[in-house]
């Protein structure tokens, strides 16, 4: 689904992903009510991914990826914004968004976003990811800027770290630096099946929606 309050910008998408044969643009919104709205009238399973504008009228799209994520938990969220600002990159990652990318990506930038996300995976555009590193380091993203609550949730979250086996803290800690399912393949001497099993396992263990979320905890934790 296709979420922008511009048509012209929503058709210019769309023209990019009508090139690509495995993917179908199933329904467009011009606000985030519209699109919760559209995705009730397609059900479950009717859409896989959302390229959701951040800036429109009405129910913003930080909003609405909060509902969709809350609502249609299959369904994942792309935030595609102009603005390379942290503040977006926090609240599209604080409401569940999946991935998060500026909207002068190159088209084969969005495709394999898409791809990456319909995987499983997560994607980010580099200048986002690069910034909010940073802000972990610093310990200026922390807390409640990343929705992250301190004591008893800390203490579940060593908990949680100490169930990971040996293999799932190296793959832990590879998603935190950056690399992809080939590349922790090749460091990890591991078929790239196997990888996605043991990011699989880390994700379920540590109760994270994806990759970005793991990058962020991991980061947290001093990983």
């Amino acid at each position: 689904m296709l979420v922008d309050d511009q048509e012209l910008i929503r058709t210019g998408f769309r023209l990019v992903l009508l090139a690509e044969s495995d993917i179908d643009v199933v329904a467009e919104a011009s606000d985030g009510a519209e699109a919760l709205a559209r995705l009730d009238e397609l059900g479950p399973g009717g859409c896989d991914i959302v390229l959701m504008d951040v800036r429109m009228p009405g129910m913003n799209g930080i909003e609405a990826t909060a509902e969709i994520a809350r609502r249609f938990p299959e369904t994942r969220v792309v935030v595609l914004t102009t603005f390379d600002l942290d503040e977006y990159a926090t609240g599209a990652i604080q409401a569940g968004a999946s991935g998060f990318l500026l909207k002068d990506a190159r088209p084969t930038e969005l495709v394999d976003a898409i791809h990456r996300v319909a995987a499983g995976d997560a994607t980010m555009a580099p200048s986002v990811t690069r910034r909010l590193l940073e802000q972990l380091r610093a310990g200026t993203g922390s807390g409640a800027a990343l929705g992250f609550a301190a004591s008893a949730e800390a203490e579940a979250d060593v908990a949680a770290l100490s169930a990971l086996t040996e293999r799932e803290h190296d793959v832990l800690r590879l998603i935190a630096e950056g690399k992809n399912n080939a590349e922790i393949s090749a460091d990890l001497f591991l078929s790239e099946s196997t990888v996605k099993t043991h990011v699989g396992r880390v994700l379920a263990k540590l109760h994270l929606r994806d990759r970005v979320h793991a990058v962020i905890f991991a980061k947290q934790h001093g990983l």
